[in-house]
């Protein structure tokens, strides 16, 4: 209630944050939901193709990457390309497949960093808005009492401390996806070599 107020008031700083604020959320839960997907799917193909290599079955085996996300799929089917290849060509080339897949898998992360660092000088912005209210409240009375200014520092304070906030989240946010992201790929990367060495 008292942000909407603000907003009413001018605090204009406040829709920015606000809008920020929403932009995280929903980042993170887009995110975290595609790296569950990502994570259920490997997981699932990662056990048939092992059974259907054992068996020989190595064209079945490759028709699996049809059926899981294109990031996961393309380097995959690496997998199964000419055995004979050398390894150092070979390794290459999966290399250029998984950082296409590492750059799907950071997709809109650019926006958890982007806000991490713009969010406290928004709020800083609403701090120099508020200063600047204060001391038009004190021209316009003739008065510096703490009545007078009361209204524009407390807007200076709180749209500073949101900025903060947001800030703060943002930036964890980024760095916890950093990290799984880093650990995913180490682990999908590690997976698709021991399915080339059993081939």
């Amino acid at each position: 209630m008292q942000v909407v107020q603000m907003i009413g008031q001018g605090g204009f700083t406040m829709i920015p944050l606000i809008l920020c604020s929403l932009t995280i959320w929903i980042v993170f839960f887009e995110r975290m939901y595609f790296l569950h997907q990502f994570k259920n799917q490997t997981a699932l193909l990662m056990d048939k193709a092992k059974n259907l290599i054992e068996e020989k079955k190595y064209e079945e085996a490759k028709g699996l990457s049809h059926n899981v996300h294109e990031v996961i799929g393309i380097p995959f089917r690496v997998v199964f390309e000419d055995p004979s290849m050398e390894l150092e060509k070979w390794e290459g080339r999966m290399g250029r497949r998984l950082k296409e897949t590492q750059i799907e898998m950071k997709k809109y992360l650019w926006l958890l960093g982007t806000i991490g660092s713009a969010a406290p000088f928004i709020g800083l912005l609403g701090t120099v808005i508020g200063i600047i209210k204060s001391f038009d409240a004190i021209s316009a009375s003739g008065k510096a009492g703490f009545g007078v200014v009361a209204a524009g520092l407390g807007e200076a304070l709180i749209t500073t401390a949101v900025g903060i906030i947001v800030g703060v989240i943002s930036v964890v946010f980024y760095n916890f996806f950093q990290r799984k992201l880093m650990i995913m790929n180490t682990a999908f990367k590690n997976q698709l070599e021991d399915l080339r060495d059993s081939l």
